[in-house]
């Protein structure tokens, strides 16, 4: 991360500056995506509120069976957000099912580009028979905080989502080192801060180790999202202010309320006349003409 991406303003400064978010053009309301990490169950094993939570979110990123999900909860989930009109994309993960994804492994950039790619293949069998689109990918848990910080790592993720389908969006943690790895292979990225997690002063997020490290509260995490869409800035754990660049804002779905969170913060955001809109993907290449020769 660079002092570029975001700024960090001590605790005894009397202002701060907010580079707001990359979807607010002067005189226009702010925009941001509402994404939700669902499909996260497994076999008889219940996670998440999934269908509640789609009524209120704009995107899903849905597991694909490595660190949560089967074959049919992935097919179940990908039905239930195409119903809902929510964009769909593929929540990548190191293969680690009894950490849930959140240990980290030792893995070099060939083989996080063969997962990733694998997953990606996995989860776009079952939208294209739901008659859907992929829209987007996002690493989860120890694989999105290590490619946040590893750039080999990161690019290989984003070499894999491209060769996979160039017009996906790359979802990575603001100002980090994937979304800058997306940015270097052509993919449209977006930049993601979170409402239920604290942050630290360098843009990283507090290790879920530490006290505090997840906002339980409501209604803290509302504001704090409020003031992320607003381009305000969030305290650190540190007691400092980080203004954060944000396309889009994660509602955790294994949250216990998740659905109340989720409600509730949707309209908090419509309330402060914030727009929740999917992520903007960049349009497919045309069709080659009939009798036009390819490559």
């Amino acid at each position: 991360m660079t002092q570029t991406d975001f700024t960090t303003v001590h605790p005894d400064a009397s202002t701060s500056s907010a580079q707001g978010t990359l979807r607010v053009s002067k005189g226009e309301p702010a925009t941001i995506d509402l994404n939700c990490d669902m499909g996260e169950s497994f076999g008889a094993w219940t996670m998440g509120q999934d269908a509640e939570v789609l009524a209120y979110v704009s995107s899903a990123n849905i597991a694909c069976g490595f660190h949560a999900g089967d074959p049919d909860t992935m097919r179940r989930t990908v039905g239930l957000a195409a119903r809902a009109g929510v964009a769909i994309g593929a929540h990548v993960s190191l293969p680690d099912l009894v950490g849930f994804g959140r240990r980290e492994m030792r893995v070099n950039a060939s083989e996080t580009y063969a997962l990733t790619l694998y997953q990606i293949g996995a989860l776009a069998g079952f939208v294209r028979a739901a008659g859907a689109r992929l829209r987007h990918v996002k690493p989860h848990g120890a694989l999105y905080n290590m490619a946040a910080r590893d750039a080999a790592l990161a690019d290989a993720i984003a070499r894999a989502v491209r060769d996979f389908d160039a017009t996906l969006v790359l979802v990575g943690l603001a100002a980090s080192e994937l979304p800058r790895a997306g940015e270097r292979v052509g993919l449209a990225v977006a930049h993601e801060a979170f409402a239920d997690r604290r942050y630290e002063s360098d843009g990283s997020l507090t290790a879920r180790r530490e006290p505090g490290a997840v906002i339980e509260d409501v209604d803290a995490a509302v504001a704090q999202a409020l003031a992320i869409a607003n381009g305000l800035g969030v305290a650190t754990r540190q007691g400092g202010t980080l203004s954060l660049r944000a396309d889009t804002i994660c509602v955790h779905g294994d949250r216990a309320n998740a659905a109340l969170f989720a409600r509730s913060l949707r309209e908090a955001l419509e309330a402060a006349k914030v727009l929740v809109a999917p992520l903007a993907s960049k349009p497919s290449p045309p069709s080659p003409a009939m009798g036009e020769r390819v490559g």
